[in-house]
Protein backbone atom coordinates (compact mmCIF):
# COMPACT_ATOMS: atom_id res chain seq x y z
CA UNK A 1 0.00 0.00 0.00
CA UNK A 2 1.29 3.52 -0.96
CA UNK A 3 2.38 5.65 1.55
CA UNK A 4 -0.48 8.62 1.20
CA UNK A 5 -2.80 5.56 1.07
CA UNK A 6 -1.94 4.33 4.47
CA UNK A 7 -1.83 8.34 5.80
CA UNK A 8 -5.37 8.37 4.58
CA UNK A 9 -6.60 5.50 5.61
CA UNK A 10 -4.87 6.15 9.43
CA UNK A 11 -6.55 9.52 9.54
CA UNK A 12 -10.03 8.18 8.36
CA UNK A 13 -9.10 5.46 10.88
CA UNK A 14 -8.71 8.32 13.49
CA UNK A 15 -11.55 10.31 12.66
CA UNK A 16 -13.39 7.34 13.08
CA UNK A 17 -12.55 7.30 16.10
CA UNK A 18 -12.55 10.75 17.59
CA UNK A 19 -16.02 11.38 15.96
CA UNK A 20 -17.13 8.20 18.14
CA UNK A 21 -16.56 10.14 21.32
CA UNK A 22 -17.78 13.32 19.54
CA UNK A 23 -21.34 12.35 20.10
CA UNK A 24 -23.23 12.12 23.61
CA UNK A 25 -23.67 8.35 24.66
CA UNK A 26 -27.53 8.90 23.81
CA UNK A 27 -28.29 5.01 23.37
CA UNK A 28 -26.34 4.24 26.69
CA UNK A 29 -28.00 6.83 28.96
CA UNK A 30 -31.18 5.34 27.22
CA UNK A 31 -30.56 1.77 28.19
CA UNK A 32 -29.43 2.74 31.97
CA UNK A 33 -32.76 5.05 32.18
CA UNK A 34 -34.68 2.02 31.20
CA UNK A 35 -33.10 -0.03 33.77
CA UNK A 36 -33.37 2.59 36.46
CA UNK A 37 -37.46 2.39 35.25
CA UNK A 38 -37.43 -1.26 35.75
CA UNK A 39 -35.61 -1.34 39.08
CA UNK A 40 -38.25 1.12 40.22
CA UNK A 41 -41.38 -0.45 38.96
CA UNK A 42 -39.92 -4.19 40.55
CA UNK A 43 -39.47 -1.86 44.16
CA UNK A 44 -35.75 -1.18 44.37
CA UNK A 45 -36.43 1.95 46.14
CA UNK A 46 -37.56 0.04 48.86
CA UNK A 47 -35.61 -3.45 48.60
CA UNK A 48 -32.21 -2.48 46.71
CA UNK A 49 -31.91 1.28 47.95
CA UNK A 50 -28.23 1.63 47.73
CA UNK A 51 -27.92 0.14 44.38
CA UNK A 52 -31.14 1.82 43.30
CA UNK A 53 -29.50 5.17 44.34
CA UNK A 54 -25.99 4.72 42.87
CA UNK A 55 -27.83 3.99 39.58
CA UNK A 56 -29.60 7.03 39.62
CA UNK A 57 -26.76 8.86 41.15
CA UNK A 58 -24.50 7.60 38.08
CA UNK A 59 -26.52 8.47 35.28
CA UNK A 60 -27.27 11.91 37.07
CA UNK A 61 -23.26 12.04 36.49
CA UNK A 62 -23.89 11.16 33.07
CA UNK A 63 -26.27 14.12 32.12
CA UNK A 64 -24.02 16.02 34.04
CA UNK A 65 -20.49 15.20 31.61
CA UNK A 66 -22.44 15.42 28.93
CA UNK A 67 -23.60 19.51 29.62
CA UNK A 68 -20.19 19.50 30.29
CA UNK A 69 -18.84 18.00 26.86
CA UNK A 70 -17.24 15.24 28.83
CA UNK A 71 -18.49 12.12 26.89
CA UNK A 72 -16.20 9.73 27.41
CA UNK A 73 -17.17 10.19 31.35
CA UNK A 74 -20.57 10.49 30.29
CA UNK A 75 -20.51 7.40 28.62
CA UNK A 76 -18.61 5.60 31.80
CA UNK A 77 -21.62 6.59 33.79
CA UNK A 78 -24.27 5.87 31.87
CA UNK A 79 -23.02 2.44 31.68
CA UNK A 80 -22.21 2.25 35.73
CA UNK A 81 -25.97 3.24 35.78
CA UNK A 82 -27.26 0.62 33.66
CA UNK A 83 -25.24 -2.32 35.72
CA UNK A 84 -25.81 -0.98 39.25
CA UNK A 85 -29.78 -0.38 38.04
CA UNK A 86 -29.84 -4.25 37.14
CA UNK A 87 -28.36 -5.29 40.48
CA UNK A 88 -30.71 -3.39 42.29
CA UNK A 89 -33.32 -5.27 40.11
CA UNK A 90 -31.97 -8.81 40.75
CA UNK A 91 -31.57 -7.42 44.76
CA UNK A 92 -34.57 -6.62 44.64
CA UNK A 93 -36.16 -9.83 43.94
CA UNK A 94 -33.78 -11.85 46.33
CA UNK A 95 -34.93 -9.36 48.91
CA UNK A 96 -38.67 -9.89 48.19
CA UNK A 97 -38.24 -13.60 47.56
CA UNK A 98 -36.48 -13.68 51.39
CA UNK A 99 -38.93 -11.41 53.00
CA UNK A 100 -41.95 -13.46 51.47
CA UNK A 101 -40.53 -16.66 53.15
CA UNK A 102 -40.02 -15.26 56.25
CA UNK A 103 -43.26 -14.03 56.41
CA UNK A 104 -45.20 -17.08 55.36
CA UNK A 105 -43.08 -18.90 57.49
CA UNK A 106 -43.76 -15.90 60.44
CA UNK A 107 -47.96 -16.25 60.02
CA UNK A 108 -47.27 -20.41 60.03
CA UNK A 109 -46.09 -19.83 63.64
CA UNK A 110 -48.84 -16.92 64.50
CA UNK A 111 -51.25 -19.71 63.66
CA UNK A 112 -49.17 -22.23 65.93
CA UNK A 113 -49.02 -19.93 69.00
CA UNK A 114 -53.24 -18.88 68.47
CA UNK A 115 -54.52 -22.35 68.02
CA UNK A 116 -51.94 -22.69 71.12
CA UNK A 117 -54.03 -20.13 72.93
CA UNK A 118 -57.45 -21.19 71.97
CA UNK A 119 -56.51 -24.42 73.28
CA UNK A 120 -55.68 -22.71 76.79
CA UNK A 121 -58.62 -20.91 76.67
CA UNK A 122 -60.84 -24.12 75.76
CA UNK A 123 -59.05 -25.81 78.49
CA UNK A 124 -59.60 -22.85 81.09
CA UNK A 125 -63.21 -23.12 79.59
CA UNK A 126 -63.71 -26.46 80.69
CA UNK A 127 -62.11 -25.96 84.06
CA UNK A 128 -64.46 -23.45 85.18
CA UNK A 129 -62.74 -20.26 84.70
CA UNK A 130 -65.09 -17.50 85.60
CA UNK A 131 -66.07 -15.50 82.34
CA UNK A 132 -65.18 -12.46 83.01
CA UNK A 133 -61.35 -13.68 83.13
CA UNK A 134 -61.23 -15.07 80.19
CA UNK A 135 -63.22 -12.32 78.02
CA UNK A 136 -60.38 -9.90 77.11
CA UNK A 137 -58.25 -13.02 76.29
CA UNK A 138 -60.66 -14.46 74.00
CA UNK A 139 -61.59 -11.19 72.56
CA UNK A 140 -57.58 -10.41 72.09
CA UNK A 141 -57.14 -13.73 70.17
CA UNK A 142 -60.05 -12.66 67.66
CA UNK A 143 -58.26 -9.48 67.05
CA UNK A 144 -55.01 -11.09 66.36
CA UNK A 145 -56.72 -14.00 64.22
CA UNK A 146 -57.90 -11.32 62.26
CA UNK A 147 -54.68 -9.06 61.92
CA UNK A 148 -53.05 -12.48 61.22
CA UNK A 149 -55.71 -13.00 57.89
CA UNK A 150 -54.87 -9.15 56.85
CA UNK A 151 -51.41 -10.14 56.77
CA UNK A 152 -51.11 -12.67 55.11
CA UNK A 153 -53.45 -10.74 52.23
CA UNK A 154 -50.92 -8.19 52.55
CA UNK A 155 -48.46 -10.50 51.48
CA UNK A 156 -50.31 -12.38 48.86
CA UNK A 157 -50.49 -8.55 47.79
CA UNK A 158 -47.10 -8.20 47.88
CA UNK A 159 -46.12 -5.49 50.05
CA UNK A 160 -43.37 -7.79 52.11
CA UNK A 161 -42.01 -4.74 54.18
CA UNK A 162 -46.29 -3.84 55.53
CA UNK A 163 -46.63 -7.35 56.51
CA UNK A 164 -43.21 -7.71 57.73
CA UNK A 165 -44.37 -4.51 59.91
CA UNK A 166 -47.41 -6.09 60.92
CA UNK A 167 -46.49 -9.52 61.88
CA UNK A 168 -43.70 -8.23 63.98
CA UNK A 169 -46.24 -6.35 66.39
CA UNK A 170 -48.22 -9.63 67.00
CA UNK A 171 -45.25 -11.86 68.44
CA UNK A 172 -45.87 -9.09 72.16
CA UNK A 173 -49.23 -9.48 71.66
CA UNK A 174 -49.83 -13.41 71.22
CA UNK A 175 -46.99 -13.42 74.58
CA UNK A 176 -49.30 -10.94 76.28
CA UNK A 177 -52.56 -13.15 76.04
CA UNK A 178 -51.20 -16.73 76.73
CA UNK A 179 -49.75 -15.03 79.30
CA UNK A 180 -53.16 -13.57 80.63
CA UNK A 181 -54.78 -16.80 80.01
CA UNK A 182 -52.05 -18.70 82.11
CA UNK A 183 -52.75 -16.10 85.18
CA UNK A 184 -56.48 -16.84 84.54
CA UNK A 185 -56.15 -20.52 84.85
CA UNK A 186 -53.58 -20.49 87.80
CA UNK A 187 -54.97 -21.57 91.48
CA UNK A 188 -55.94 -18.32 93.17
CA UNK A 189 -54.80 -18.43 96.97
CA UNK A 190 -57.69 -19.23 99.27
CA UNK A 191 -59.32 -16.42 101.10
CA UNK A 192 -59.15 -16.90 104.73
CA UNK A 193 -62.22 -16.62 106.17
CA UNK A 194 -62.23 -14.19 109.96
Amino acid sequence: MPRSCLSVVLVSVTFLFLSGCADPPNKEMDMAQGAIDAARAAGAEQYATAEYTAATTALQNAHDAVAAGDYRLALNNALTSHERAQNAARETANSKATKRATAERTITELDTFLDQADARLAAAQRARVPQRLLAGPAKEIAAIRADVQEAREVVEAGDYLAAEKELEAMRPRIDAVLTEVGNATAPQPARRRR
